[in-house]
């Protein structure tokens, strides 16, 4: 019997980088009376929390270098693990990538460095028009061209290709299974009781160490749907 369900956000629960809507809030709160919740993110904790409309549950964030929880009814980081990336060469090699594969012209910065040490590469920059995003590499064709080479450039990081444009970097150790399982043994869950529920369980997807490390999981197609999908838990 599962007693741990843990989500993904963007594309899950949520369009990417949308608000929580009426409908899948109501789900979590349906599924909240018989099982504990876990947010599971790339983000940062704050931007999760603010996305979700508040809402009260525990989160993992970037991948596994932040955790938030509600203590007496206040947002509260718990935990934040940091690491402290070459910035000349983020910087440096993504003008490298930019210039080889067309992608001179975007809106903010090029390269966003997150408090705890993560990394996100945004193609169309930090401050492009969340439609352009959407509509940039649904499929994530675009940057699987780059995949490869993104790899080789950055060999002592984990590569995602991340939300809808963009590629995210975490030291090796961070990956949403391995948070998980950390958050699973300091909580008292055992594997077999855990149940994740993402959308991006690919080969360089946000949630691929899930499905590499078998964990069960629920793939979500259409964030409008997750409902009908996990149904059966109610």
């Amino acid at each position: 019997m599962k007693k741990l369900i843990c989500f993904d956000l963007d594309g899950t629960l949520t369009q990417h980088r949308t608000p929580l809507g009426e409908e899948n809030r109501k789900l979590l709160d349906a599924l909240g009376k018989k099982y504990k919740l876990l947010m599971v993110g790339a983000g940062a904790a704050e931007r999760i929390y603010a996305q979700m409309g508040e809402y009260s549950i525990d989160i993992i964030a970037n991948y596994g270098m932040q955790e938030s929880k509600i203590v007496d009814g206040t947002f509260t980081i718990i935990r934040q693990e940091q690491s402290y990336p070459d910035k000349e060469y983020f910087l440096k090699t993504a003008e490298y990538l930019r210039e080889k594969y067309g992608y001179t012209q975007y809106k903010g910065e090029g390269v966003e460095f997150h408090a705890t040490g993560m990394v996100t590469f945004p193609l169309l920059g930090t401050k492009a028009d969340i439609a352009d995003k959407l509509a940039f590499d649904p499929t994530r064709a675009k940057r699987r061209v780059m995949y490869d080479e993104v790899l080789r450039l950055f060999p002592e990081y984990v590569v995602y290709i991340g939300g809808s444009s963009s590629f995210d970097f975490a030291q090796k150790q961070y990956n949403k299974y391995d948070a998980i399982m950390a958050y699973a043994k300091a909580n008292g869950y055992q594997k077999d009781e855990i149940l994740f529920v993402g959308d991006d369980f690919g080969d360089g997807g946000g949630d691929s160490h899930v499905r590499i490390f078998g964990m069960d999981y629920v793939e979500i197609d259409d964030y409008q749907t997750v409902g009908k999908k996990l149904a059966f838990l109610l």
